[in-house]
């Protein structure tokens, strides 16, 4: 036991920044990550940026994170698709994260007779593109879904976000969408393969019960929920699984990244 080697798995948004400041301790964090060649990748559900994107802004909140250690649900979507059905078409409403994603993987982006409606992430969800992806799946497109998150934070507060348009979506063609990220434990065991890394010695870091310890628990995986985001400890409560362990703060894993429960 006391030979466990951890790898890390954590959540972006709630857990290493804030809106777009960096939250204390999270540089430090992954300074020691690679100090000690430890292996980590970033999550996150938001389909809407490319990795290059993502590198971009944590660059700028003073966190230093290669392309290749951050993995989007666009990213598990277009993975998924690509193995399901090879070189397929897809209808997307989207952003460049998403849609960049799944020309890499060989898809063909088209709105006529495409094999899934793919929705994501978009700042300005358009009224003519979920008709038309209504449609769509009405004339045989099968549905899938980025995320279920329902809303997603700005600076004026919440706003829709994909499992809101979903739910229209689902509502309107009595179809229901194939989710991709959390919680399915898909998103977490595409980014273990993603590593080389195994269930046994991966945990998880995520600041939502509803989301990250979920998939985390659902993939077999250790998990730890801060308190810098969504869930409380009041909150916690409330759900039928625990993590492994609460903390305050990422800050509080500083010092012991190679044996973070106390293991030895």
């Amino acid at each position: 036991m006391n030979e466990r080697r951890w790898t890390y798995l954590s959540d972006m948004d709630g857990v290493l920044v804030q809106e777009e400041h960096l939250v204390p301790g999270a540089d430090e964090f992954l300074k020691e990550l690679r100090a000690n060649d430890i292996g980590f990748l970033v999550l996150t559900n938001n389909s809407i940026y490319t990795p290059r994107d993502l590198r971009a802004r944590l660059e700028r909140t003073g966190l230093d994170i290669p392309e290749e250690a951050i993995w989007t649900s666009a990213l598990a979507t277009a993975k998924f698709l690509a193995s399901q059905r090879p070189n397929g078409s897809a209808f997307v409403i989207g952003e460049a994260g998403l849609t960049t994603a799944l020309h890499e993987v060989g898809y063909v982006l088209t709105e006529r007779d495409p094999d899934y409606v793919v929705l994501g992430e978009t700042r300005t969800y358009s009224f003519s593109a979920i008709t038309r992806a209504i449609r769509l799946i009405e004339g045989g497109a099968k549905f899938i879904a980025t995320n279920p998150d329902a809303t997603g934070p700005s600076m004026e507060g919440s706003m829709p976000a994909t499992g809101s348009v979903a739910a229209l979506i689902e509502k309107a063609t009595g179809r229901s969408p194939y989710y991709v990220g959390k919680p399915n434990p898909l998103m977490m065991r595409s980014a273990l393969r993603r590593l080389g890394a195994h269930s046994e010695s991966t945990l998880m870091i995520g600041d939502r019960m509803d989301t990250d310890v979920h998939s985390g628990i659902e993939a077999g995986l250790q998990t730890i929920l801060v308190l810098t985001g969504i869930s409380t400890r009041e909150s916690a409560e409330h759900y039928p699984y625990r993590p492994t362990m609460i903390i305050d703060s990422i800050a509080d894993l500083v010092g012991r990244t190679g044996d973070p429960f106390g293991e030895g």
